[in-house]
């Protein structure tokens, strides 16, 4: 059985309050991984093309208020 069939098969066997604990420790733990491959990512310099363009388009006035 691999490591991710034993997960799911643990998910499974949890009880709701279980799961509840579960689910709300793994949003957690998905938003802190996100995160650092976000902060990653643009101290790499991958958004800065992106950040670049949306620049422009505000200087020329073809963006509007949030």
């Amino acid at each position: 059985m691999s490591r991710i069939e034993n997960v799911e098969s643990e998910i499974e066997r949890m009880t709701a309050e279980e799961l509840a604990a579960f689910r709300a420790w793994f949003a957690e733990f998905d938003a802190q991984v996100w995160d650092r491959k976000f902060e990653a990512d643009v101290h790499a310099g991958k958004l800065d093309a992106l950040a670049d363009r949306e620049l422009r388009h505000h200087e020329t006035g073809q963006s509007s208020k949030l």
